[in-house]
């Protein structure tokens, strides 16, 4: 008798980690690192004197300090760096006081405006962090330093938790739904964008009447949208405008949101031209801010270094 298929994961999306291959850290004077545990993701981000050398995201597990772990132990593959290395690390995210290898915690509110700034540049004025299992709308200043925030985590609706629902949901993997969903005739009504299980209901229900799983996709993507719109203009949107976050990488999402704003995201691009030849990532900015501020707290004499080797 045959085995029973495996039964596939359509809201999976692809882990991996990266590190800088013309990078020598042990030519730094400080190595710092962030880690976000967040609700559905995890990072972590290695600093050497405040640039940018290796980073991974991960699936957050059952247990953060576990899942800390999984990511730190792939930011550091192939790389002789090790926890020992580092002269100190902040952990972030909802996972933040779990973070074992960290010395503090740093809100992932802070920590994601800190981010975008040094992945986007200091024109950055307004950054919207499209979560696992929250949103978050940021304004800041152009060092980074958080001015003004609002955030929804009344519901998944409208997170990175309720695209992967959806997508186990009409069974095509999460990252063909961006796409997917401009492949339509023309926009249909969208869906309910404020309960996760309404909108499961819908899709259901259209699912059985026949409705293109395209357009079930584009009904899903501007419902998001609307819902996140409806935060930033509570918050109130200055350019420059970006995304951080797993939804960032939706482009079914972000190109309705930004006609629904009026307004245009800054390109996904490193903001420094010699980074431009990197991986880039949205979801690190999180881990990045707080890699950041560990070194800005080393250099400027509040901590004191833990390196061990």
């Amino acid at each position: 008798m045959a085995e029973e298929a495996k039964k596939e994961e359509y809201w999976r999306w692809p882990e991996g980690g990266w590190v800088n291959p013309d990078g020598d850290w042990k030519k730094g004077k400080t190595i710092t690192a962030g880690v976000d545990v967040g609700s559905v993701s995890s990072q972590a981000v290695v600093a050497v004197d405040g640039e940018l050398y290796a980073f991974s995201n991960t699936r957050t597990g059952s247990d953060s300090p576990d899942s800390a772990w999984k990511c730190m132990n792939m930011a550091l593959e192939g790389s002789d760096l090790t926890v020992d290395n580092i002269d100190y690390c902040i952990g972030t995210g909802y996972g933040r006081v779990n973070v074992p290898m960290a010395q503090r915690t740093i809100t992932e509110i802070a920590c994601h405006a800190r981010g975008a700034n040094f992945m986007y540049g200091p024109e950055v004025r307004t950054v919207m962090d499209m979560g696992g299992q929250d949103c978050k709308a940021i304004n800041c200043d152009d060092r980074g330093k958080v001015l003004n925030f609002m955030m929804n985590d009344k519901c998944a609706a409208g997170t990175g938790r309720g695209m992967e629902v959806f997508a186990d949901l009409i069974r095509v993997p999460v990252w063909e739904i961006g796409p997917r969903s401009f492949q339509i005739e023309a926009e249909p009504e969208m869906i309910s964008s404020t309960c996760v299980v309404f909108a499961k209901t819908e899709v259901v229900g259209l699912l059985e009447e026949g409705v293109l799983e395209n357009d079930i996709m584009a009904a899903y993507c501007a419902a998001m949208a609307h819902r996140i719109m409806e935060l930033l203009n509570r918050l109130g949107v200055q350019e420059k405008f970006v995304i951080t976050g797993g939804i960032a990488k939706n482009e079914g999402v972000v190109k309705r949101l930004e006609e629904e704003l009026g307004i245009k995201t800054a390109e996904r691009v490193w903001y420094k031209p010699e980074y431009r030849s990197y991986p880039f990532d949205t979801q690190i900015a999180g881990g990045l801010g707080a890699a950041l501020f560990a070194e800005a707290m080393l250099s400027r004499g509040k901590v004191k270094s833990v390196r061990k080797a």
